[in-house]
């Protein structure tokens, strides 16, 4: 068997990074394509995976440019497809889906966004893909006939506890307090962050005081560059420890969906601050049903301050988290070993989880 594999964004790579390391030690042939995206191609490199970038340039932000480089990706996937032949292919990005229903290749579009936040992007790859795979929260609209849930998260790929271990050596060369609070910048130019705030300059001043007033050490991880009164905050270590970092952090401020979403899976407390706050399933069930992370949107910035001294005041706050992340852990499956499984027995898998809806939990 072959599989396609094509990655736009860090987070899609940590995703399957372990799916693709034991497909490879079952002997199925795999290709990797990517385009350049922050640090998605440093993670590759320290991996030492074998990858192909078919969008070296990155994109620019305007309408024009997302259009032009969708067509660049939908020419080079169609090229590297007739070049490698695959059963399989899989990803995020649209291109997957329009190439593969032009050259009648088995395709997976995987998503963990809903279709209301996605629009734009379910609107270009839901008609033509083959299998929409996400956690079973998802909203995919019109498109459910399609979709293949599953109880999980895609980040409990790589933050599962059967995947990610704690390692404090990992990080003993940064030097790290004991005490120490992260602040997660995004950039927010993809094309679902349009008309989406997160935390300005003076707010973010107001968080650093806040936490500085309570004897956390901050740390900023930044997307893109940030004013330079903040760079003696800036985190500077492997992005491959970022997780490691993260796990041992007493808490996360974040305008990051993403990060949010992985604070919550180690169990560490997170305010996401975010237009996208009350909008994203997976969130949404993280918030209220495993009371694991807190987003508020930004023009309530007393209300963000309440609720971070709140946290900060919590007594015995990092085993009452743990608590919680143990019962989600509980409720959810490895999705790594569920991934194997379903892409190695790829399209069977599907008859059998229409035939048998209970299999999936095998893999908890």
């Amino acid at each position: 068997m072959k599989i396609l594999i094509y990655l736009g964004h860090p987070a899609q790579y940590m995703f399957l990074r372990e799916t693709i390391n034991q497909l490879s030690r079952k002997g199925i042939k795999l290709r990797i394509l990517i385009k350049t995206k922050d640090i998605l191609e440093t993670l590759l490199q320290n991996d030492n995976q074998l990858y192909t970038n078919i969008l070296v340039k990155p994109r620019g932000n305007s309408i024009i440019s997302i259009f032009t480089s969708l067509l660049k990706r939908i020419y080079n996937v169609y090229h590297q497809t007739l070049l490698f032949k695959p059963n399989i292919m899989i990803g995020t990005d649209s291109s997957i889906a329009i190439v593969g229903k032009l050259l009648h290749v088995h395709r997976i579009t995987i998503i963990e966004d809903d279709y209301e936040v996605i629009k734009l992007l379910g609107g270009l790859a839901y008609p033509f893909t083959e299998t929409i795979l996400c956690p079973n929260i998802c909203k995919v609209g019109k498109w459910d006939s399609k979709k293949i849930g599953y109880d999980g998260y895609m980040k409990l790929g790589y933050l599962h506890p059967n995947v990610f271990k704690l390692n404090t050596q990992s990080i003993t060369k940064y030097n790290l307090p004991l005490k120490y609070s992260i602040i997660r910048l995004s950039q927010l130019v993809a094309y679902h962050d349009k008309n989406i705030d997160g935390i300005d300059n003076q707010f973010l001043d107001q968080i650093i005081m806040t936490l500085h007033d309570e004897s956390y050490s901050v740390f900023i991880s930044a997307e893109s560059s940030i004013h330079s009164r903040y760079d003696k905050y800036l985190l500077n270590i492997n992005p491959n420890h970022m997780h490691q970092v993260l796990a041992h952090s007493a808490i996360l401020i974040s305008d990051s969906q993403s990060m949010s979403v992985e604070a919550s899976l180690l169990g560490i407390p997170s305010i996401r601050i975010s237009s996208f706050a009350g909008k994203i399933s997976v969130l949404e069930e993280l918030e209220h049903q495993y009371r694991l992370t807190y987003g508020i949107d930004p023009k309530y910035p007393e209300k963000i301050i309440r609720q971070l001294k709140q946290l900060l005041y919590t007594k015995n706050i990092k085993s009452k988290f743990a608590n919680r992340q143990s019962k989600m852990i509980t409720d959810k499956i490895d999705v790594t070993a569920f991934l194997v499984w379903f892409l190695d027995n790829y399209p069977k898998s599907i008859q059998t989880i229409s035939n048998n809806p209970q299999y999936l939990s095998k893999f908890k």
